[in-house]
Parts: C-alpha cells; sequence; structure tokens
C-alpha cells in the first residue's frame, strides 16, 4: 500500500467493520496509506456517528456563556451561533468530500495542494492543534468530575483530581492507539447515552431559564457580533476542518457527494445548536452563573442541578468530552505521521497521548483563567489552519479527477515536492490575520494586533480590537489567492497520464 512510503500500513477496518458483527476489535494497522476498494465500505449515513458524539458535549452549553461574553445580546448570539456553527461545519462537509475521493487522511490530501514536503508546515499546524483540543478536552472532564465528586462530599481534591486524570487519559489514549473500529464502537455508545442525559439535565434546569432577564440583554456592536461569530467558527467547525476527510475516506469513492456533506453537517451541528441556544438562555439568566462559567465551564453548570442527579451529569459531561478528544487523539497521530515523523499509527497516537496527559497536568493543576487562556489558543491557532482551510477548499473546487494515489507519497510525481503558491500565501495570510486579532486576557499573546493601528482600526484598545478579523481575512486570502493564482498548476496535474507501470507499492 502507499502507506508504506511513510508510515503505517497493513489492513483496516471500514465503517460497518464491527458494527454488529462480533468481529474482534484490533488495533487499526493503517496509518497514512490510501484505503483499498475492497476495504471501503458504508455509507454517508454512517458519518453521522462519529461526528455527533464527538460534539454532543455539555461544552456547548458554556459555549453560550462564552459568546454573551462578548457583550451582545440573546438575538445577536443566537445568530452568531447558529451561523458559526453551521457554516464552519458545512466546511468540515467540503473538506470530507476530499476523503471520498482520495480515501487518505485530510493531511495526505492536503499534499496534493502543498506538494508532498511542503505539506509539512500545515501538517505541523493541524498537530498542535489538535494536540491542544484533546488536551483541553481531557482537562475539562478531570475537573468536571473532581467538582461533581466534591459536592457529592467524595473527595474533589488533589487525589481524586490525580485518578480521574488516569482514568480518562486511559479511555482517550486506548481509543487513539486502537484507533477507527473501537472509535466507531464507542462513538455510537457516547452518542446514546449522552444525548439521552442531556435531555433529562435540560429537562431538571430548565426552571432556571427567565426570559425577561435573557431578553433585557442589550445588544452590542457590530465589531462584538463579529468577535462572537468568529469565536464561535473557530471554536467548532474550524476547529475539526484538518481531520474532517479521516472518517468519510473508508467510504466506496462512489458515495454520495451531497451525503458526505450532508451527513458530515448535520451530524456535526445538531448537538451544538441545541446545547448553544439553552446554553444562552441559562447563562442569560444568571449574571454569576455566567460569571462562573468562564473560570470552570463544566464544574459551574452542576451547580443548578439536583444532587441526585449529580452522578449521571459526570457520566455525560465525560463521555462528552472524552468522544471529542478520542476524535482528536486518532487524527493528531495522522498528523503528526504527515509532518514527516516515521513510526506506526499507534505510535504516533501514544506519543499524543503522552504530550495530552502532560498538558492536562499543567491545566488542571498549575494554570488559571481558563477563559482567556482558551481563547488565546483557538484565534492564534484559527488563523493558519483558516488559511490552511482556504487552500484546501479552493483545491477541491478546481479539481475535477480523483486523487492520484502514488503520486500522493512520491516528491517527483505530480503534485511535487513543494508548491511554492499556496505555502507563501498561508504564510502571508497567517501573517495578516495575526495582526488583526487580539488576546488580551492571555498575556503571552500581546505581541498580536500589530496590523490593527496601520490599517485605521483602532490599535489593540479600539472597537475592532476583538472582533478577530484575522481569521476571515486568511481563510478568504487564501481561498481566493488559490483560486487565482494555482488554477493553471492543477489543470496541468490533471493533465498528467500516469506512468505506465505505476501502482501502489504493495
Amino acid at each position: 500500500m502507499a502507506g508504506t512510503l511513510d508510515s503505517g500500513s497493513g489492513s483496516g477496518p471500514g465503517p460497518d467493520s464491527g458494527s454488529g458483527s462480533g468481529r474482534q476489535i484490533q488495533v487499526e494497522t493503517h496509518g497514512l496509506d490510501v484505503i483499498g476498494d475492497a476495504e471501503r465500505k458504508g455509507t454517508p449515513r454512517q458519518l453521522f456517528w462519529p461526528w455527533f458524539g464527538a460534539n454532543v458535549s455539555i461544552l456547548g452549553l458554556s459555549y453560550g456563556a462564552f459568546a454573551l461574553g462578548f457583550g451582545i445580546s440573546f438575538w445577536q448570539a443566537l445568530i452568531a451561533g447558529l451561523v458559526g456553527i453551521i457554516v464552519s461545519f458545512l466546511l468540515c462537509g467540503f473538506i470530507a468530500v476530499a476523503g471520498k475521493r482520495g480515501s487518505a487522511p485530510t493531511m495526505v490530501l492536503s499534499r496534493a495542494a502543498y506538494g508532498v514536503h511542503g505539506n509539512r508546515l500545515p501538517s505541523v499546524v493541524s498537530w498542535v492543534l489538535t494536540v491542544g483540543w484533546e488536551t483541553v478536552l481531557t482537562s475539562l472532564a478531570t475537573l468536571a468530575t473532581a467538582t461533581v465528586l466534591g459536592r457529592l462530599g467524595w473527595g474533589g481534591g488533589t487525589e481524586t483530581k490525580i485518578i480521574a486524570l488516569i482514568l480518562i487519559s486511559a479511555l482517550v489514549v486506548v481509543g487513539g492507539v486502537m484507533g477507527f473500529d473501537l472509535i466507531m464502537r464507542l462513538q455510537t455508545v457516547i452518542t446514546v447515552v449522552t444525548a439521552v442525559l442531556t435531555l433529562v439535565y435540560i429537562g431538571l434546569v430548565a426552571d432556571h431559564i427567565h426570559w425577561h432577564t435573557v431578553s433585557a440583554l442589550p445588544g452590542g456592536s457590530a465589531e462584538e457580533f463579529i468577535g462572537a461569530l468568529v469565536f464561535l467558527l473557530t471554536g467548532f467547525g474550524l476547529g475539526w476542518v484538518n481531520a474532517a476527510a479521516d472518517y468519510s475516506r473508508y467510504l466506496p469513492r462512489r458515495s454520495s457527494t451531497r451525503g458526505v456533506i450532508g451527513w458530515t453537517t448535520v451530524g456535526a451541528s445538531v448537538a451544538p445548536v441545541i446545547l448553544l441556544i439553552f446554553g444562552l438562555l441559562l447563562a442569560g439568566s444568571s449574571k454569576s452563573l455566567n460569571t462562573a462559567i468562564a473560570a470552570d465551564p463544566i464544574g459551574a453548570l452542576t451547580t443548578i442541578l439536583p444532587t441526585w442527579f449529580l452522578v449521571p451529569f459526570a457520566i455525560v459531561a465525560v463521555l462528552g468530552l472524552v468522544g471529542g478528544a478520542v476524535l482528536d487523539i486518532y487524527s493528531s497521530g495522522l498528523a503528526l505521521l504527515s509532518a514527516g515523523l516515521r513510526v506506526p499509527r499507534y505510535l504516533a497516537a501514544l506519543f499524543d497521548g503522552v504530550l495530552m496527559i502532560a498538558g492536562s497536568v499543567y491545566i488542571v493543576f498549575f494554570a488559571d483563567n481558563f477563559l482567556g487562556q482558551f481563547i488565546g489558543f483557538l484565534t492564534t491557532l484559527g488563523v493558519p489552519v483558516a488559511a490552511w482551510c482556504g487552500v484546501m477548499l479552493a483545491d477541491l473546487l478546481l479539481r475535477r479527477r480523483p486523487y492520484d494515489d502514488l503520486d500522493l507519497y512520491r516528491p517527483r510525481g505530480r503534485y511535487g515536492d513543494f508548491a511554492w503558491v499556496p505555502l507563501v500565501l498561508t504564510v502571508v495570510a497567517t501573517a495578516l490575520g495575526w495582526g488583526l486579532v487580539t488576546n488580551a486576557a492571555a498575556s503571552w499573546l500581546n505581541w498580536q494586533g500589530y496590523l490593527l493601528g496601520p490599517f485605521g482600526l483602532g490599535g489593540k484598545t479600539g472597537s475592532w480590537a476583538f472582533a478577530n478579523l484575522g481569521v476571515l481575512a486568511a481563510l478568504v486570502l487564501c481561498f481566493a489567492g488559490y483560486l487565482l493564482l494555482a488554477r493553471g498548476r492543477v489543470r496541468a496535474q490533471e493533465r498528467r497520464p500516469a506512468t505506465i507501470g505505476d501502482k501502489l507499492p504493495v
């Protein structure tokens, strides 16, 4: 298989493998290789389960408080949420089509645009983003467990956090190391259990909603609205675009393109939309709850629960966060391989798991001001990821033929070694984007926003300072720039015939 040129080879499960078949789950041996026709199974509808399971998280409720924190009204936050969630996951749906066309991981398919070795730059960014996300989700699951047990009088101190972190990390790492088959089964269970318990949670705390208080929230400026919109874009779909094809790659190439886009978007969006709306109602009804969520996004939600539901709440919180972390650690391992590390996929996932645990220890036991650091993390990495997304979307739009499986792995093939147009576009767009975002709550990011003054946007303290225009600017610049400058290169790639006798190595 093509993966023998990079890392990871052998057979792995299809999207329906193991589902009701009783077959034993084994460690997935696929790495960066193209999935063979015999192993591509299932239908686009099956994409609903991993995407829903990864996004049906109680953390979605906390995003209601995060959005209102920009100083906007309920209606403004609702519009920003609907647009931010649906549009950002629609981008995931578009990129998932590349998986169906090429049957390789997202950051391998990206080589068609950037070149085989040029693609290492976005692969490193993708790896850092996914490791960061899995660390955040694992940390939140640990803190939520400690908060619940503390309220029940069963602990909640340092020892509790240590035990919770060990158990949660073990679940995430095992899922990432085992791979696709276990993840698909795990996400199905998480989807059902978490969805049911989340509905129960909503029913139990619904009487804490006071519409007269929510409706009286004052409206914010256009700049504040855009800031909330960009935050929600980066917090939801833009955090997943770099992994969007990792699961659709197991589908047959004849699968419906509309189905891939639709089921990815619906599966990923439906739970966050419902949770965000309810989170806006809860946070808008209580200033104290709104403030508490900023400090402890999950634990604060337990303060309005009856004691008897605390254990089920811990289950729903942990499972929802683990569902996202498992997908992240799986994709982070693939991104690390694409960046050039030559080890089996499961070892890459294990390495990322060690980093995740180290980062979680810091967040759980040493860090403060979670929300400020979290927003800083999202917007900082959101800029280069948005730039990559713009290039990838434009590349998909320009291509009319399937990917050449072999040339995705050889620098002298049709996709080349380094493609300077997308690389320069990405670097320039990132520099521009970082100059148009600010993160005052994260002191280590004070250097950002250096273009707000020269561009007449009021500087780092002006009205546009927290609109985070840099994310949108990077996305649009790379999309438009690639369409304009790379059309001839893509056409030349697709006119080039395959060398007679070329085939994927076995």
